[in-house]
């Protein structure tokens, strides 16, 4: 997902110790112990009278360990907003349950039988989630917009990312609208009344976070076919041309993506013109992008890139907790950049990363915190400079220390490993140790779990046919240990040599036959620091 469109687009350590720093970056969401949602069938009701809503979801639950009472998340009504429950079944009786605190509680009854279907038929009307509104061109929309925990306005289900399970949207609406949503289409069908039904169904498991549905008047187009996923176009009819041009990239993104990182999971990939509060939303094969986005110059590469690389990292590999969201939003922050340096070249990751590296240094001056904070609660909250463009440079040191062959290697390891399924930094980590065979246990304290960057100050000098480079860091918090580069121009033409920072100060001797014309640190963008005036 890319922010509001106001942001750019978007000692040694033992492993217990490790162990206990990743536990309490936990969040603070209350999960099921055994009840584990396999899938979900929302039908939902839409009319142009109102903004109430009516629904019925069948929730299939499987009981992991013992059939255990549990919660499903649902925002009660309050005055105007929220959701009143009319009825709750499990299989074809009445389920015993309370509806409190926004949860829906459920006791099962005595039974040894380990998968079972619940049914909640409610109505209201959304406060969010489902957002409920009029186009940029004045037509009636509705547009599924849950992240990072706004799906329990408008759908009960576990609202968090550790529990993902297959979705189907039955939706009925004015047959005005053409809908579009998480998943393949599997049904239209006319039902009389001035009414029609809508089937999508996403047999991927997929989090509450990145499920959708956009009802309004559409133009819609196939743009192509890549490894037999269809790639379409879902844009205002006033400016379908427009649209159809600059969502066009996406589909040799999607082929980068494929040919990179593994297969995609999805049904489709839709490119949907939408109401969203984020600039783009990475919605399962079903991306939301702000209604803006669309002008007809093919200004968004970066935006579409970022949204498509969030169905590996994100909605396939998801975070398990919220604090970890940079395994999310940093791989999409860098995974865009990957892709345009493949189309445009080096500099192109490089100019990106400058970018990217003073909003770093900026943010850090107000908000002194690592990538991994345990301090936030609220899942609102995690995103940052720090998870999404800090989190895109923790990976680009993490290729430079590893080299391009095993960074792949192990980037498809851990998306193997963790596709369609959740996981932490520390899952991460190990693949990544496995990929190198190096300890990268120290790599990840000090970029994930220490807050700053080194700051450096440095000079250097030449006599006597030796290149004298001073390096100091002036952060009192902590040492980082890295290698860095060191850039020797003559005559236009740099040669780069490393020095490896082990210590507060080092320096670093060069024999040379020639005075340099100048002399840069990290001249290939390779190490997040921030350079202090000589």
């Amino acid at each position: 997902m890319n922010r509001p469109t106001q942001f750019r687009t978007f000692s040694l350590f033992t492993l217990f110790f490790w162990s206990i720093l990743v536990l309490q970056a936990q969040d603070t969401y209350q999960r099921n112990t055994s009840a584990d949602v396999q899938g979900y069938v929302f039908g939902l009701s839409l009319n142009d009278e109102s903004n109430q809503i009516k629904g019925e979801a069948e929730i299939t639950v499987n009981f992991k360990k013992g059939v255990n009472p549990f919660a499903f998340d649902l925002i009660a009504k309050s005055e105007s907003y929220g959701m009143t429950i009319t009825q709750v079944l499990e299989g074809d009786t009445a389920a015993n349950y309370t509806f409190e605190n926004n949860k829906i509680n459920i006791s099962p009854t005595s039974s040894e039988e380990k998968t079972r279907t619940y049914k909640v038929v409610y109505e209201g009307i959304p406060e969010r989630g489902l957002v409920i509104d009029t186009t940029k061109f004045g037509q009636r929309s509705f547009f599924g917009d849950n992240w990072p925990n706004l799906a329990r306005h408008w759908l009960p289900s576990v609202d968090h990312p550790s529990d993902k399970a297959t979705i189907e949207f039955r939706i009925t609406a004015p047959d005005h609208y053409d809908v579009v949503a998480t998943g393949e289409k599997i049904e239209e069908s006319n039902l009389g009344n001035g009414l029609k039904l809508t089937t999508y169904k996403e047999p991927a498991p997929v989090a509450m976070k990145v499920v959708t549905i956009g009802v309004t008047k559409f133009a819609s187009k196939l743009l192509d076919e890549v490894y037999d996923i269809p790639v379409s176009a879902w844009v205002y009819p006033e400016n379908r041309l427009d649209g159809f041009s600059d969502y066009g990239v996406a589909t040799k993104v999607l082929e980068y993506f494929i040919d990179n990182i593994g297969p995609y999971s999805y049904a489709k990939l839709a490119n949907m013109q939408a109401k969203t509060q984020w600039g783009g939303l990475e919605n399962a094969g079903t991306i939301a992008y702000f209604e803006n986005s669309v002008t007809g110059k093919n200004e968004v590469e970066g935006l579409i890139a970022h949204e498509i690389a969030h169905q590996w990292f994100g909605n396939s590999a998801s975070e398990n907790d919220w604090n970890h969201v940079w395994l999310s939003e940093g791989f999409a922050t860098y995974f865009a950049i990957l892709y345009q340096e493949s189309v445009y070249g080096n500099n192109k990751r490089k100019e990106e990363l400058e970018l990217d590296r003073k909003q770093i240094i900026d943010y850090y001056l107000q908000n002194p915190s690592p990538i991994v904070d345990p301090s936030i609660t609220d899942p609102m909250k995690v995103l940052s400079i720090n998870t999404y463009q800090k989190g895109g440079w923790v990976l680009n040191m993490l290729r430079y220390k590893l080299g391009d062959e095993v960074f792949w290697k192990g980037i498809q390891a851990y998306y193997k490993a963790y596709r369609d399924s959740n996981a932490m930094s520390a899952d991460f980590r190990k693949i990544m140790e496995e990929a190198s065979g190096e300890n990268l246990e120290e790599f990840f304290q000090q970029w994930l779990f220490t807050k700053g960057h080194p700051e450096l100050k440095w000079d250097w000098s030449y006599a006597k046919k030796n290149l004298q480079i001073n390096i100091e860091q002036l952060q009192k918090h902590h040492v980082f240990k890295f290698p860095i580069e060191i850039g020797v121009i003559k005559d236009g033409k740099t040669v780069i040599y490393q020095m490896d920072m082990e210590n507060a100060r080092k320096s670093l001797t060069i024999k040379l036959d020639y005075q340099p014309d100048d002399v840069v640190l990290d001249p290939e963008s390779w190490l997040l620091f921030q350079e202090i005036d000589k």
